[in-house]
């Protein structure tokens, strides 16, 4: 009778050592790879695999300042710049007065700037002076548990979808300060696809 060692040792020799040892590699790189897989519900609620440029917008709805709501899907049929933001990052301080006059001249067009802050990362006294400090009445929005952030997948503020009047993202700039001729450019642009 023969050892179970032997017979291993036997397998193990020669060509078919190879085979084994490939078929064992093969079977635990696919385990592994279905084990790390992120489901598409994960990141996106499972409407999209990731909002990005050519897929619609993960819908959000977040409260304002008013004690209101604002709700993406009701503002189907418009540009709509979504803008992640924070009172303490520079260069969303810097872009924030080019945003405010886009939103002033490109409003009776059909275009809303939407400035979602990052009140987790924030706090609410430093929007309030921020927002009055900068003369902002464009709307605004709370991302008070950073849910949103993390549906539009927000690795760094500040970050701005430009999304068109079907609700599809077109563009998706992260960082900053977008400059105000480039803000302009693509909206006109938006907003010359829908005339």
């Amino acid at each position: 009778m023969q050892s179970s060692g032997t017979t291993l040792n036997r397998l193990m020799a020669g060509p078919q050592r190879w085979l084994v040892t490939m078929a064992v590699a093969l079977v635990l790189g696919a385990s592994w790879i279905w084990q790390s897989a992120v489901p598409a519900s994960a990141v996106s609620g499972g409407l999209i695999p990731s909002p990005r440029q050519g897929f619609l917008a993960p819908d959000l709805v977040l409260p304002d300042l008013e004690g209101g709501t604002i709700d993406l899907s009701e503002l189907r049929g418009q540009v709509v710049i979504v803008n992640f933001w924070a009172s303490w990052c520079p260069p969303c301080r810097a872009e924030m007065p080019a945003l405010e006059r886009t939103q002033e001249a490109h409003a009776g067009d059909g275009l809303v700037v939407l400035a979602v802050n990052a009140t987790n990362q924030d706090s609410l006294p430093a929007v309030i002076s921020f927002i009055e400090e900068m003369g902002l009445t464009l709307p605004i929005a709370l991302d008070q548990s950073g849910e949103v952030g993390r549906r539009y997948q927000v690795r760094a503020l500040p970050t701005t979808f430009f999304i068109d009047r079907q609700g599809v993202i077109q563009e998706v700039i992260v960082g900053g300060p977008v400059s105000e001729s480039t803000l302009l450019s693509t909206v006109q642009s938006l907003l010359g696809e829908g005339s």
